[in-house]
């Protein structure tokens, strides 16, 4: 069975986006992407929330989108050939291929997921994250800090949640950013 893998950006602060919900601050650039692209090759899944589905369907239903770099279209190509599943209530329909959509995230839903998958799973938006990390089902987090604190937003981790962790890797890129891969150990819960 595949890992479930929370891949997210940060700020330095400890946020996906800022106050406004923007999280332009964290545009990779052309060797972040190569990287981050790279290490999609064992996911097989991605597991989504409606927002964060709705931001990353782009990379299918604007072509353009693949044509912003080389890179892009690399990552666009691999996105497309990877399953997705969307857990949202509120969402009608969605609209893009090898997707489908689950009314609620369950623990059996994500090993449900995790069963049928023939690689690593993702789970990206710290919401949906969240849910999963208090549930304990979350192996690996890795994080893409991005040099700004941005001073308030949407936390990367869900408040009163304690984590032991066990650093996997770090990689440094040219443009500030570093990514950071941690193996979870023993999720905790205080509350």
């Amino acid at each position: 069975m595949g890992k479930v893998i929370y891949s997210v950006a940060s700020s330095l602060d400890g946020y996906n986006s800022d106050e406004q919900g923007s999280f332009s601050w964290a545009v990779p650039d052309e060797a972040v992407v190569a990287a981050l692209t790279t290490d999609l090759a064992p996911v097989s899944t991605y597991l989504y929330g409606r927002r964060m589905y709705e931001t990353m369907a782009v990379w299918e239903t604007d072509p353009s989108a693949a044509t912003w770099s080389p890179e892009s279209a690399r990552f666009a190509e691999t996105w497309k050939r990877a399953e997705k599943i969307v857990f949202s209530s509120s969402l009608g329909r969605t609209w893009t291929e090898r997707t489908r959509l689950e009314r609620e995230f369950t623990a059996a839903a994500l090993e449900r997921a995790r069963s049928e998958a023939s690689g690593d799973l993702t789970i990206e938006g710290p919401t949906l994250a969240g849910s999963a990390l208090r549930l304990g089902l979350v192996d690996v987090v890795e994080l893409l800090l991005c040099p700004v604190a941005v001073g308030g937003g949407t936390p990367v981790f869900p408040d009163g949640l304690s984590l032991e962790l066990r650093l996997l890797r770090e990689r440094r890129f040219d443009n500030g950013m570093v990514q950071v891969g941690y193996e979870v150990r023993h999720p905790r819960s205080r509350g």
